[in-house]
């Protein structure tokens, strides 16, 4: 009797009423209908234009988590699983469409275009592998180093206030405050040359490298990772000078062509560190607790085995595709794959902690490693270095992916098989949307580095592109500096991640730092200036000075505005205030929409170049 008059008050009610109910097939079919032909493609545009216009792309997690959380809205709060399954497979799609700039580079060079199913194919094998790896490495860098990976802390707070009602409603000013703000501000960066204003102007803004989104993770990290970037970016541009005269940089090369290589290093001695006492921690348990240890929760599950089988099935799978269909040496497909495992996992920690995955610099660094072992050929360099690109991408999209689902307790062998589906639309949709951009912008098939001076290469930098060509082009070059520029910074990193791990764990370190202002300011100095973490002051060797400028600004601006939250939640909460998460913070709100409304931004100016160019009434018939 209780249970029939329970069952009209569990009934489903309004919209609600018309939708699949939650788990069931056709809840899975709708979210992977509207990720795959709505939210993928314009993640995709969004991802391709951004990569075409400027050289980097925002990850797509955060404009697909805006996007699914209005499909899943009227299940509530268990709707941001859902969304979040959305997201993961709409973020698969762009990224791998972010990785158009291969066949632009393709026709830089001259060199000729393989057949669409080959590319197709072969993308596919790539993008399988690096999930994968991405997967393996979840346990590491998402459960045990929590690293805080920006715009996937910035997308679980989108889906649990776009899909809470109650959250919504005391996030939503700060949420959408940060959107408009994030939204006007990418336009302007992006289409500031169209607006009419002064030469002279317009040079000067373009110098600044605005970017929002940049200044909005540093924010989510803090000044102690921001910091950091800014002291190495400095120090590089002191000694800029002496590069260029040992000739380790051309005449009007930055320090960024040589310090990306040092980062590197830097990251993978500290890794190096890491990954050893995680290693002898785990064995240390393992004895204590005996094999069968405590049970994870249902949510983190994974198959290690069958992901095991997966990683092998997928890299035998890619050096198959590119020797039999691609025609390429095996020894620099074997290097590649076994290379995937190194860049998938530095490069995870360097998104983790800085929202940026530099993936333009692992795919110079293996054609360097390439050309110790002998190679010349452009083509060979093109295609095998291809697999490093796409693999370390959609690696670090599942970490990140994981990271937000680690954050609302998502189901991860949903989230794996949702990212799958993504990878093969995506394998497609890449070259597709590559040849659309190139048909409606003829001048993006201008090679930039023979011709600099084309009418139109001002509004498409392509900075990745140029990256790749001219690390191919260099590959007739032996450049031994570039070799001891690693072993530097492996050499540095290492030195300087025992330093930290020795005193961080030090008790009279601990209670100094903790129990004296002087304690805390020089806590905080040697975090951020003196001894700091090579994981963070890495993106200063990645990106232009005038960048890190946007991301150490964000930083400090986030941890003085988080030090005057922390006293305002001393003072007694109002009578029926609803309370956000701890980790809700208005830093990470604000911060989540600056980096949406930027990546919105993008979508727009994408989308309206290729409507107007008669691209897109070209593909699709019209």
């Amino acid at each position: 009797m209780r249970r029939n008059m329970a069952a009209p008050n569990d009934a489903p009610t309004g919209v609600k009423r018309f939708l699949p109910r939650i788990g069931s097939p056709g809840y899975h079919i709708l979210l992977a209908t509207v990720a795959i032909f709505i939210l993928g493609p314009l993640g995709g545009i969004s991802a391709a234009f951004m990569n075409f216009s400027i050289g980097f792309y925002i990850s797509g997690s955060v404009l697909a988590g805006i996007l699914g959380s209005t499909v899943t809205f009227p299940y509530g709060p268990e709707g941001k699983h859902g969304a979040n399954y959305l997201q993961t497979m709409a973020t698969s799609v762009a990224g791998m469409c972010g990785m158009g700039v291969l066949m632009q580079a393709m026709v830089w060079m001259g060199l000729p275009e393989p057949p669409f199913w080959k590319l197709t194919l072969y993308y596919l094998c790539i993008g399988m592998y690096g999930v994968g790896i991405g997967m393996l490495y979840t346990p590491v860098l998402v459960d045990r180093m929590q690293l805080a990976y920006p715009s996937g802390f910035a997308v679980a707070n989108i889906l649990r206030a776009l899909t809470d009602p109650k959250l919504l409603k005391v996030s939503v000013a700060k949420l959408g405050g940060g959107l408009l703000t994030g939204g006007g501000v990418g336009w302007f960066s992006l289409k500031f040359a169209d607006i009419g204003l002064p030469a002279a102007v317009a040079k000067r803004v373009g110098a600044l490298n605005i970017s929002i989104s940049t200044f909005a993770a540093g924010a989510i990290c803090g000044a102690r990772i921001a910091i950091p970037a800014l002291v190495l970016a400095l120090l590089g541009w002191q000694l800029t000078p002496w590069l260029r005269e040992h000739h380790w940089l051309g005449e009007k090369e930055s320090f960024r062509r040589i310090g990306f290589i040092f980062s590197l290093g830097t990251i993978l001695g500290a890794a190096a560190v890491d990954i050893t006492l995680i290693l002898f921690q785990a064995v240390k348990r393992y004895r204590q607790q005996g094999a069968a240890g405590p049970p994870a929760p249902d949510w983190k599950r994974v198959n290690m085995v069958n992901l095991i089988l997966w990683i092998a099935f997928w890299g035998a799978a890619v050096v198959v595709v590119g020797h039999v269909v691609m025609h390429q040496p095996l020894k620099y497909l074997l290097i590649c794959v076994a290379l995937c495992f190194l860049f998938v996992l530095v490069n995870g920690i360097s998104q983790g902690l800085t929202d940026w995955n530099p993936i333009s610099s692992a795919f110079v660094a293996t054609v360097f490693i390439m050309a110790t072992a002998g190679l010349t050929d452009p083509v060979v360099g093109m295609l095998c270095a291809s697999i490093i690109l796409i693999a370390c991408s959609e690696g670090c999209d599942m970490q990140q992916d994981r990271s937000t689902g680690w954050r609302l307790g998502t189901n991860r062998v949903n989230q794996f098989r949702y990212q799958v589906i993504g990878i093969v639309m995506g394998a497609v949709l890449a070259i597709v949307l590559a040849k659309v951009f190139m048909s409606a912008y003829p001048v993006l098939k201008v090679n930039q580095l023979a011709f600099p001076e084309t009418p139109g290469v001002d509004k498409w930098q392509s900075a990745m592109t140029l990256k790749f060509v001219g690390a191919l082009k260099g590959l007739t070059e032996r450049k031994p500096y570039i070799l001891v520029g690693m072993l530097l910074g492996v050499g540095a990193g290492l030195v300087i991640e025992i330093i930290r791990k020795l005193v961080k764990r030090s008790e009279r370190w601990k209670a100094f730092a903790k129990n004296s202002p002087g304690g805390r300011v020089t806590d905080f100095l040697f975090d951020a200036v003196l001894v700091s973490s090579p994981y963070a002051s890495s993106f200063g060797g990645f990106v232009e000075l005038s960048i890190v400028w946007w991301w150490a600004a964000g930083g400090v601006a986030g941890s003085l505005y988080q030090s005057y939250e922390e006293k305002l939640r001393l003072r007694k909460p109002k009578p029926g205030a609803v309370e956000l998460p701890a980790d809700m913070s208005t830093v990470s709100l604000v911060g989540g929409g600056l980096i949406a409304g930027e990546a919105l931004a993008s979508l727009a100016v994408g989308v309206y170049g290729l409507v107007a160019s008669g691209a897109l009434k070209k593909i699709f018939g019209g």
